[in-house]
């Protein structure tokens, strides 16, 4: 399978999975306020690695996830909503990359007030 299918099934599913998301009624996944960074979908469809990232840290990201990986109508639905003969098996993983990105933002502030610009 060429590989730019496999790059639109994996924005397609992102899309739907964020829009999913807002239909978890879990409340520790509302309070997490998760994000989907990533979807790495296999090249047979069978599975596909979703990174979930809070903005509320790591921790927040890692019980999300724990009630996501229980929630079996995301599968269902993400099959149903863009006609898959078959869904992917979704493989949710804690991601702490935009807590990661919010730090160097910080750092890159401070350095940029610092006023003699010297990183070392």
């Amino acid at each position: 399978m060429p590989s730019y299918r496999i790059q639109r099934t994996n924005e397609d599913i992102l899309r739907e999975l964020t829009a999913l998301l807002r239909e978890v009624k879990d409340p520790r996944v509302a309070e997490a306020m998760p994000t989907i960074v990533k979807t790495d979908t296999d090249s047979d469809l069978a599975t596909c690695k979703v990174y979930v990232s809070s903005l509320k840290g790591i921790g927040a990201a890692k019980e999300a996830v724990a009630v996501l990986r229980r929630a079996g109508f995301l599968r269902r639905e993400l099959g149903r909503r863009l006609r898959l003969r078959h869904a992917p098996e979704l493989l949710f993983i804690a991601d702490d990359s935009l807590e990661h990105s919010a730090h160097i933002s910080e750092l890159l502030k401070t350095i940029g007030q610092g006023g003699d610009g010297d990183v070392g």
